[in-house]
């Protein structure tokens, strides 16, 4: 996402990132990760029940997804570390446009599982060109 950012500011996107870790946990996250994305804190995991972001099964965090993208990683050189994080929370993505209407609503099937940037992209596009249709 961080390699799209210039498209996201032209785009006047703002993003927010969600974590149901402890603040001891998300202040580790950020000093490891360089965060400059605002971070919610959402421990009691509000957020991610409101969105359908429930438990993963144990196929969807250990199926072939999961060893496919631990197999890309490897190769691309980066080093694997055990999770201190509930590995059984899924994970998603949520557009939401300036009017508070949701867009897009992306549910993954493990922790991981997100869309591709250029799919968020595209529907970021889209919505663009209809408000703006809307506005002339």
């Amino acid at each position: 996402m961080r390699e799209h950012d210039a498209d996201f500011d032209r785009l006047n996107v703002k993003i927010v990132v969600v974590t149901f870790e402890p603040d001891f946990a998300s202040i580790n996250y950020i000093k490891e990760t360089a965060l400059t994305w605002p971070l919610i804190v959402d421990e009691n995991r509000g957020l991610y029940k409101s969105y359908g972001m429930d438990e993963a099964s144990f196929l969807d965090i250990w199926g072939p997804k999961t060893w496919l993208a631990y197999t890309k990683a490897i190769i691309k050189g980066q080093k694997l570390k055990k999770s201190d994080a509930d590995i059984r929370q899924r994970g998603g993505d949520v557009l939401i446009d300036p009017e508070g209407i949701v867009r897009m609503h992306h549910v993954g099937a493990g922790p991981g599982g997100r869309p591709g940037v250029e799919k968020i992209l595209k529907t970021i596009k889209a919505q663009d060109k209809i408000r703006k249709h809307k506005a002339s």
